[in-house]
Order: C-alpha cells, then sequence, then structure tokens
C-alpha cells in the first residue's frame, strides 16, 4: 500500500489549507480511512477518520467545527480540509488507512503515509 499525502504548506493563521492523500495497493473503498499529526517534541495525534464510505466521521475535539475530512472512493483519495487554521495546528500531517471498515480514534491504523508539513504563523 503507498499513501502518498500532499497540500502541506505555510499559511497564516484564520486561514485555510486542503490536504490530499492518494492511495494505491490496496482496495480503497474497502477501508477507513484517517489523519493524525504530530508536532514537534509531542506524540502522533489523531485528527480525523472517515468510514470505508463516508457515511461515519470523527474528529478530535481540537479541530472540530474547523476541519473536515472526506473521501472520494473512485478517485482512490482521502482530503482534510481545514479551516481558521491557529498555531497550535503546526504538525506533520499523515495519512493513514485503517484495518477495518470503520474507526473512531488512531488506533488500528495499518498503512502510513509520509506526511505533509502544515505550518501556521501567528
Amino acid at each position: 500500500v503507498q499513501l502518498q499525502a500532499s497540500g502541506g504548506g505555510l499559511v497564516q493563521a484564520g486561514g485555510s489549507l486542503r490536504l490530499s492523500c492518494a492511495a494505491s495497493g490496496r482496495t480503497f473503498s474497502s477501508y477507513a480511512m484517517g489523519w493524525l499529526r504530530q508536532a514537534p517534541g509531542k506524540e502522533r495525534e489523531f485528527v480525523a477518520v472517515i468510514s470505508w464510505s463516508g457515511g461515519m466521521t470523527v474528529y478530535a475535539d481540537s479541530v472540530k467545527g474547523r476541519f473536515t475530512i472526506s473521501r472520494d472512493n473512485a478517485k482512490n483519495t482521502v482530503y482534510l480540509q481545514m479551516n481558521s487554521l491557529k498555531p497550535e495546528d503546526t504538525a506533520v500531517y499523515y495519512c493513514g488507512q485503517y484495518s477495518g471498515k470503520y474507526a473512531y480514534t488512531g488506533e488500528s491504523v495499518r498503512y502510513w503515509g509520509q506526511g505533509t508539513q502544515v505550518t501556521v504563523s501567528s
């Protein structure tokens, strides 16, 4: 399985970015997909997850109402729309493919992408 994340960059606080993660090598539409992030000196933390069909989404409290996860199974791609960005959102963002159709946290991620850097300036 290959997961290629893109869309990161430098943005001012209050701005927006959209991350994309293209998947290959495994039936994309059969598994939940998610985003996690890791800030310097901190552990990787859960951001959002979407079920195999897109019918269920779960967000970390810290991003709820600002971030939106979505997926396009025809394009084997998962997205993370990030609005109202804050400096504390600065991190490397990783997409992951889960081992099942549904997930609720950052656990049970089976495959990871390489990460994309998001930096939010104050």
